[in-house]
């Protein structure tokens, strides 16, 4: 037979039934972060933006001037290679560029040399042809003064004939035919002398120009050597000046991938460096949080390694597709939910301040404001290093 069980056990049980199920339902209901509805939180590490240091052309490194750790300045000096072959290529190509030069000046004096010589020339045809204008002239006067005693010679011919003039009138007549036939023949003779002449200096007209046309041409293909070496030459100093690895942005050393001596192909990579004003922490959240917060919402980080600080940061990023959790930031439950990637940024002006103590690969936890109006909790108040 049963025993009768007490009545204040049954109330005292029932009671304690009571506040089980209450306790799960405000602990199903309450937000899991503790701030309340108008925030989020997620896991993560502090990451940077890796920038590498790598070969342009395939080398040989000569040195590398940083370690590990190092802090650096863009633009500063961070290794070189070796570059005693393209400095001997440099020096042929400068070479070749002096070779061309005075190539081209050749050329230039003899261009020079040749105008002058056409402009001789050119004067001399035109006094030649002019010569040719007065011969052909004389030789017009001649003829004329011959056909007019030839006429008086026929003419005092039939008149000494009759006896109407003397027999020296008609020599004299004679005389002056003759002297008129030589006079003509000396002017035709003096012509075919300057016609002569005149061939002679068109000849000459024609072989300097001949000459300047090539060297006018010399001179263009001395121009064209003359470009192809300046642009050796630049190309050269481009790969000398690119054998030299500086930094593009001012950071800290991370990675050392190379030492001297190393052969690396193009792209090789040498050195990687962590552009520490560019600091951030990626977090996942759901699609039902994801979907309140916007870029420039206001967060705050707080590190595992100094929870005593609060760092203060913006969303600079969120994801436009939703994806599957990584394993090494969320539990296997959450990992089989498509969550959204969110990007916590550090402001730069506050990295710049605290240079040195920025570090890389800290875990700790994004806290993300969902509603601007919220005020953030004390426990979430700025808090910086002195």
């Amino acid at each position: 037979m049963m025993a009768k069980m007490d009545p204040k056990k049954w109330l005292i049980a029932g009671v304690l039934l009571v506040a089980t199920v209450a306790a799960v339902l405000i602990w199903q209901r309450w937000p899991q972060n503790g701030l309340g509805d108008g925030f989020a939180s997620g896991n993560g590490r502090i990451e940077a933006t890796e920038v590498d240091i790598a070969t342009k052309q395939p080398g040989r490194i000569a040195k590398v001037l940083v370690a590990e750790g190092d802090m650096v300045q863009a633009g500063q000096i961070l290794g070189e290679m070796d570059s005693a072959e393209l400095a001997t290529d440099l020096r042929q190509a400068e070479a070749g560029f002096r070779q061309a030069r005075e190539d081209k000046n050749q050329a230039l004096a003899v261009v020079t040399q040749r105008e002058s010589d056409i402009r001789q020339t050119h004067a001399a045809v035109r006094q030649r042809e002019s010569e040719i204008n007065q011969a052909r002239a004389a030789i017009a006067q001649r003829e004329s003064e011959l056909a007019l005693a030839q006429k008086e010679f026929a003419r005092g011919q039939a008149l000494v004939n009759k006896d109407f003039i003397s027999r020296e009138q008609f020599d004299e007549q004679h005389t002056r035919m003759k002297s008129a036939v030589a006079a003509l023949a000396q002017e035709q003779a003096r012509q075919q002398a300057v016609e002569a002449t005149l061939a002679l200096e068109q000849a000459r007209q024609q072989s300097a120009d001949a000459v300047l046309k090539g060297a006018q041409i010399q001179i263009a293909q001395r121009d064209a050597a003359i470009d192809s070496s300046i642009a050796r030459i630049e190309k050269i100093k481009t790969l000398i000046a690119d054998s030299i690895l500086k930094a593009p942005i001012s950071g800290r050393v991370l990675y050392r991938l190379a030492e001297p001596g190393e052969v690396l192909a193009a792209g090789g990579k040498v050195l990687t460096v962590l552009e520490l004003t560019d600091v951030y922490m990626t977090i996942f959240l759901p699609t039902t949080l994801a979907g309140r917060i916007t870029v420039g919402s206001e967060a705050r980080i707080v590190l595992d390694a100094v929870p005593q600080f609060v760092i203060p940061a913006k969303i600079s990023f969120v994801a436009a597709r939703a994806q599957f959790t990584p394993k090494d930031v969320e539990t296997k439950s959450e990992r089989e939910k498509l969550m959204f990637r969110v990007k916590v940024r550090i402001d730069p002006e506050l990295l710049a301040k605290y240079r040195e103590e920025v570090k890389t690969g800290l875990p700790g936890v994004a806290y993300v404001r969902l509603d601007g109006k919220a005020a953030w909790p004390g426990h979430l108040q700025v808090r910086l290093p002195r």
